[in-house]
């Protein structure tokens, strides 16, 4: 798990399963894992994150079910080859859901739009440097 870096936090409100997930969609979608690329094996995964295994099996299977990744019988789980294009649009529609909810909590802390879209340009310029 050399290329492979997962770090899985009780105090992230997101369950464990979710954060394995999460994390290696970023992976993918960065080419940090290539397609092909063999990933741990669930015990493997599960001994270095002391997690349980029922929940690497749940993160897997649910990357499996999505198409990131495949299991070859006798031989472990491999990395799918995605389309790009594909991961980005869903990652935007998650960006939108994330963005309408902030929307939503900021209108009711009277929190204008014209401030949110302020602090979205001043975070992107402090990052720039």
């Amino acid at each position: 798990m050399d290329n492979l870096f997962i770090v899985v936090s009780h105090l992230n409100p997101d369950p464990m399963y979710k954060q394995i997930i999460d994390q290696i969609k970023d992976a993918i979608a960065s080419g940090k894992l290539q397609p092909e690329a063999k990933l741990p094996s669930i015990r493997e995964m599960a001994r270095e994150l002391k997690i349980s295994e029922i929940t690497i099996k749940r993160a897997y299977s649910d990357l499996e079910n999505e198409g990131f990744i495949f299991t070859r019988s006798g031989l472990g789980s491999y990395v799918a080859d995605i389309d790009r294009d594909k991961l980005r649009q869903g990652k935007w529609l998650e960006i939108q859901k994330d963005i309408l909810k902030i929307c939503k909590t900021a209108d009711r802390f009277d929190i204008s739009a014209r401030e949110i879209i302020a602090l979205v340009k001043e975070i992107e310029e402090s990052s720039d440097g």
